[in-house]
Parts: C-alpha cells; structure tokens; sequence
C-alpha cells in the first residue's frame, strides 16, 4: 500500500527531478541525484508500483482549443461513488473527486468552445442522470498553481544548479500571445504518451506511424510552445499528506490576483485557480493532519479581502490529472 512506503531523500530527489523534465534521460538523473543509473532505475520501478508514480503528458488548454470547467455535483450517497466513476472513465475530464461527506462530486470536465455538442455533457448528460439532485459550473479563468505550475510540497528537494541541468525544452508556462493550437498528428502523440509520458522515441513513433526523428522533433517543438507540458501523479500519501480539503473562496475582484497569486506561494496548496461563480478562487489544500489543516486555514488564510471560505474535505481521488484512480 502506499501509505506504507516510506520515501527518503533520493526518492523525493528522483520525483523532483522528474517535476523538472519528466522525461530527463534516467543516466541525467543519475548523474545530477550522485547515484547510478541502475539505483534511480530501480527506485523509479518501485515508486511506479507502489506509489503510483506517473509521468503523464497533457495538452495545455489553449493550445487544444477546449475550455475547463469545474464542477459541483450534489447526489444521493448511494449513487455518488458509480457517478464519480463514470465521469472519471470519461475522456473529456481529467479531475474527479469526491467530496463533503460523499454527497458532493467535483470534476474538471472539458468542452469545445463551439458546436451542437459543445456543452453537452453540462446541458443535457449530467442533468438527466438519476441521483444527482444540484449541478453548479465554474468556467476556469486562470491557473496560478497546478498543471504546468508544480506543487511546491514536492518541489523542494533540488537546489537551483541541479535544476538547471535537467531543465531541457520544455517552457514552464504557456507562452504568452496567440497560442499554437494542435494539429491532428499532434493530438496521435498525445494520445501515445498519455498514459506514459516517459516511453520512448521508437514506441512514440510505432504508435504513431512516424520515425523516431520526426516525434523527437514534434515532441521538442510541442514543449518549447508551451502546447503541452509534463506532469507527475503520486499519490498523496506517500508524501506525509493524510487531508486534502478544497477550498472555495469568496474574494473581492479587485484583490483576486493579488490574493491569488500570495496563496500560489503557500507550500500546502496543490492547486490555485480562479474561476467564474459566487466563489471566484478555489484552491487545494493538502496538509499532514487535520490538525495542520486547521493551523493553516486559521493563520495563513484568513487575509482581509477574502469575504468568505467554504472548505470541502477530499474523501476520494477517482481521477488525478489523466490518471484513474478507481482500480
């Protein structure tokens, strides 16, 4: 169970490391953590089957021309876990959870910005399946932490230097301006590197029906654009982290940025973003202990343009990013 493994410095290094370029060669890592290759080899494999480790490739949403939403579904108790499930076997969202005493769903469900069939999980799927009894949307404005940006509590482990070295080709954020927007040979090597973004150049171009040379290109183009980035899922656990709570806030729009990007700066936020709504900023909390969770809301939160904050207690992940988590 992951709860169960314990990390030590070198596997927080290799997560780290993997933050930065998660497809850094496995000898580069080896070389900036000071150990072998065969050593960070092995502690990848452990990590990948113990922990839930994953390297996941995601398109950036301008870049593929979808909009984000989150949403709030209430439900009966009875039918929140098969609903949940449902939406996380889905193809069009990448986050779901279950919350508040198992009565309230959240997911980040994707749409197209135009078309008969646009909004029609929103409109016309979700309204009519039976056990939900409340449905409100939350157009996602802006990310301040989260998806490209990474969470700080798994961040920390390497010193400026190292992370110079492995830092390659990817951009840290999208690129500001008109976004490049993806191609359908681009949209094939995503596909191919969505469930493993670590295979290599030759499975890349065997899934893709190209050469290793011309997905090295693509995928080296695709990074620098900032069309898509790289992410690590882990489970939470095995990074001390027993609470996770989302957190929606209320904030005067004139200090939304500002208190925005002061929380994207608090090491227990995993997720920082503003949003349509009568709640304008939600956030991620993820702490030791309930204990730690109350320190935090009570002396790090409490800013004077934040009007009013619901806290929303994680019971269950079913989807991180675009990795299941229902087996």
């Amino acid at each position: 169970m992951a709860k169960a493994l314990a990390l030590d410095d070198l596997d927080r290094g290799l997560i780290h490391a993997l933050q930065v370029d998660g497809r850094a060669p496995f000898t580069l890592v080896a070389d900036v953590l000071g150990c072998s290759t065969q050593t960070v080899v092995r502690r990848y494999r452990r990590l990948y089957a113990h922990a839930g480790l994953r390297v996941v490739a995601l398109p950036a949403p301008r870049s593929a021309g979808i909009h984000q939403w989150f949403v709030r579904l209430t439900a009966a108790t009875r039918a929140a876990h098969d609903i949940a499930v449902a939406l996380a076997r889905r193809p069009d969202t990448s986050w779901v959870r279950l919350t508040s005493g198992g009565t309230e769903i959240v997911a980040i469900i994707h749409t197209q910005p135009a078309g008969p069939d646009a909004h029609a999980l929103l409109l016309r799927d979700i309204p009519r399946t039976a056990g939900i009894t409340a449905v409100s949307a939350h157009y996602l404005l802006h990310t301040y932490v989260g998806g490209p940006t990474a969470w700080h509590g798994r961040v920390g482990v390497l010193d400026a230097a190292q992370r110079a070295r492995l830092r390659a080709e990817s951009a840290a954020e999208e690129p500001e301006g008109s976004p490049y927007l993806l191609t359908g040979s681009d949209r094939l090597l995503l596909d191919a590197l969505r469930d493993d973004a670590r295979i290599s150049y030759a499975e890349l171009a065997a899934a893709t029906g190209s050469t290793a040379a011309t997905v090295a290109r693509t995928l080296a183009e695709l990074r620098t654009r900032g069309a898509l980035f790289l992410d690590v899922d882990i489970e939470p656990a095995v990074l001390g982290v027993t609470v996770s709570a989302l957190l929606w806030m209320q904030v005067k729009p004139a200090h939304l940025d500002a208190v925005a990007t002061e929380l994207a700066g608090h090491r227990e936020l995993a997720m920082v973003a503003a949003t349509t709504g009568p709640t304008n900023l939600v956030a991620q909390a993820l702490c030791g202990d309930a204990e730690e969770l109350h320190r935090y809301l009570t002396r790090e939160v409490a800013l004077d343009p934040i009007a009013r904050i619901e806290t929303a207690p994680v019971l269950r992940t079913y989807k991180a990013a675009a990795t299941l988590r229902i087996g």
